[in-house]
């Protein structure tokens, strides 16, 4: 049977304050968007998609080698984007700021380890964000999307340390996406 999952770290109570209320900002504006729900909201480093059960435990075990290697996380939340352009927007997300190099890194090794398991490497560099929405097809409005997008660039949260990443699985339902955590392990290396 096969689980659709990902590897993420969840949002620190230190910065959640801030990142709901850009959230809640963002959910003002009354745009056509199908929103995440506030207790998914998370930092996906891999989204693995479908993995077969009985390759977890393997899984778990190369995920587990690659977080003992790296150092925690320095990250602060700031503002707002969009993916891909105001002109076609798909996703609209929290901005990520911090030991960015470091994760992409992190991130690269990871996708090494979970080859063998049918897990697709990214071809695009490391964008971390918290994707907040996912605008419905045909949306164009790039002008209040700029306004909207100006109106948080400069909001900023503290900063906070990343220590754990968490396998998390997502059942697909029609009222939203239910995640569950399966397992998680600490960021405790020195790279």
């Amino acid at each position: 049977m096969a689980i659709r999952s990902f590897l993420a770290f969840e949002i620190p109570d230190e910065i959640k304050e801030t990142v709901l209320s850009i959230y809640k900002g963002l959910k003002e504006s009354e745009l056509d968007i199908r929103w995440v729900r506030e207790e998914n909201i998370h930092l996906t480093v891999v989204f693995m998609g479908n993995v077969q059960e009985k390759d977890i435990d393997a899984i778990e075990k190369e995920v587990k080698k690659v977080c003992s290697k790296y150092a925690p996380f320095r990250i602060k939340v700031k503002g707002a984007g969009v993916f891909s352009n105001l002109r076609n927007a798909r996703v609209l997300w929290i901005g990520v700021k911090g030991d960015i190099e470091r994760m992409s890194y992190f991130r690269n090794s990871l996708q090494k380890k979970l080859k063998p398991f049918g897990i697709k490497e990214e071809s695009r560099s490391f964008s971390p964000h918290l994707t907040v929405g996912r605008f419905r097809k045909g949306f164009n409005d790039p002008k209040r999307l700029k306004e909207l997008i100006e109106k948080f660039k400069d909001i900023e949260s503290s900063e906070v340390i990343l220590k754990e990443l968490s396998l998390f699985k997502s059942d697909l339902r029609p009222d939203g996406a239910v995640y569950t955590k399966l397992n998680s392990w600490p960021i405790n290396g020195k790279k």
